[in-house]
């Protein structure tokens, strides 16, 4: 994934769409990435107006199939056809990967490196 994401920001036919941060330092202390994908140079102000679209992935290390859906979507986004540029004409498209990262170091399938389930986190209303 790392390899993958490099070859993406390092690419010169993606720097006006694509957009790699730090979401934050995993247990273990591994990067976990933001992706933000839509078209960069609409003004500031366009792209504060857009709707966003939320997606991530590996939320439970045993899904492994998710990080082949994951490539596929990322690579359509930033793609060349006219359904991705509409989509980043009109969306800002916020991407976690990969979200249980130490899970999938490790060989987990379904917890972090703390244990813990993280479907079973969230707090109903």
């Amino acid at each position: 994934l790392r390899r993958y994401l490099t070859k993406i920001e390092n690419d010169h036919r993606t720097k006006d769409m694509f957009e790699r941060k730090m979401l934050c330092q995993t247990l273990a202390g591994n990067p976990c990435d933001l992706l933000t994908v839509t078209n960069f140079l609409d003004t500031p102000e366009k792209i504060k107006t857009k709707k966003g679209i939320v997606i991530s992935a590996r939320v439970h290390p045993g899904e492994t199939g998710a990080s082949y859906m994951m490539k596929g979507a990322l690579d359509y986004l930033i793609g060349p056809s006219v359904g991705a540029k509409i989509l980043r004409d009109n969306f800002l498209i916020k991407i976690v990967p990969m979200v249980n990262i130490d899970g999938v170091i490790n060989g987990n399938t379904r917890v972090t490196l703390a244990g813990v389930d993280l479907n079973r986190c969230w707090v109903d209303p």
